[in-house]
């Protein structure tokens, strides 16, 4: 009988040994899946659709390195340039949902593309979900310094004068520029030549010398030039005047009512990422943004937003989509 019952007190222990191991490990593992669940917990990719330099390079550096900080894991600059920003797009739209791999995208992007570019092969639309919008950029009309054309009105009163004498220069058929001007046109009633250029560099060397008659420029690439005194800033594209430029009037204050075209920035993410992902990148992100340094900095440029949710960005994107949309149809421009 002793020896039964030691045996059966060692199968006892055993047992007991066994079941506490299985408990220690399985809360064991569970804890390392809820660290392994944790977002992030490795490095991000943001992908730029274009050459390093841009607006949108900017937007993304601005917030990478701040976010690397908070999140204490790498912010990776990820330049994928290439057929109007069609590239880097679409490597976003197609990428796993894990909030890893993230676009910072733009107007043209996301809503000009899909309505001027035939068989695009994504809808960004319905392949990118909004995160946040974190700019909205005025662009400036400029005109040659020493040339007759000082202001909107001047424009209109010389495009009436004389129908298809004068010219406008964009960075590409179907850019925020060339809408910008399509628009203008539009609603001024007016017959001016598009010269579209391969780069801002010969369309700037042009304008200077009065060859061509008028420009819808980013804001970045029109101050040095108005600093410099080598262009004319005669008009913004938004609502509202840049605080940098308050002598400056809006188009539809100069006669054009209701003009209102700009280039914006925001984050986006594959469409399937989790909403907890988006929700966290939000946050984040929004928090970014109101850091004194960077708030002060994107006021003085007029590119500051309010703090917005995933929601009324995608409003918002909607929004521009269908003003596009329309202003494409019905002053008849494509991509070609």
């Amino acid at each position: 009988m002793n020896i039964f019952a030691t045996r059966h007190k060692h199968l006892v222990c055993r047992v007991a040994y066994l079941v506490l191991f299985q408990c220690l490990f399985n809360k064991s593992f569970a804890l390392e899946e809820r660290t392994q669940s944790t977002y992030p917990n490795k490095p991000i990719t943001m992908v730029v659709a274009y050459a390093p330099g841009g607006q949108g390079d900017l937007l993304a550096r601005i917030i990478s390195e701040r976010l690397s900080r908070v999140y204490k894991q790498p912010m990776l600059i990820d330049n994928r340039p290439g057929v109007a920003g069609t590239v880097g797009t679409r490597i976003v739209a197609k990428s796993k949902p894990d909030g890893y791999t993230l676009l910072l995208g733009q107007t043209g992007e996301i809503v000009l593309n899909r309505v001027i570019i035939k068989d695009l092969g994504y809808d960004p639309m319905k392949e990118l979900k909004p995160v946040v919008l974190i700019a909205n950029a005025p662009l400036v009309l400029l005109t040659a310094v020493d040339g007759p054309i000082k202001s909107v009105q001047d424009l209109i009163r010389l495009a009436q004068a004389s129908p298809g004498a004068l010219s406008f220069g964009s960075v590409g058929a179907g850019t925020p520029g060339h809408l910008a001007a399509a628009a203008l046109l539009e609603g001024a009633k007016l017959d001016m030549v598009h010269i579209p250029y391969k780069g801002v560099g010969p369309l700037m060397t042009d304008l200077m010398a009065g060859r061509i008659s008028m420009f819808f420029s980013s804001a970045s690439a029109a101050l040095p030039q108005l600093s410099g005194g080598k262009l004319r800033a005669i008009a913004v594209s938004t609502p509202k005047r840049m605080k940098i430029l308050p002598d400056i009037p809006t188009v539809a204050e100069s006669g054009i009512g209701g003009f209102s075209y700009s280039l914006w920035g925001g984050v986006f993410a594959p469409a399937d990422t989790p909403t907890d992902i988006i929700q966290t990148l939000n946050k984040d992100i929004n928090a970014v943004m109101e850091i004194p340094e960077i708030k002060n900095r994107f006021d003085s440029d007029n590119m500051s937003v309010p703090r917005n949710t995933p929601a009324e960005f995608q409003e918002f994107v909607r929004g521009e989509s269908e003003k596009y949309e329309k202003l494409v149809k019905s002053a008849h421009i494509n991509a070609d």
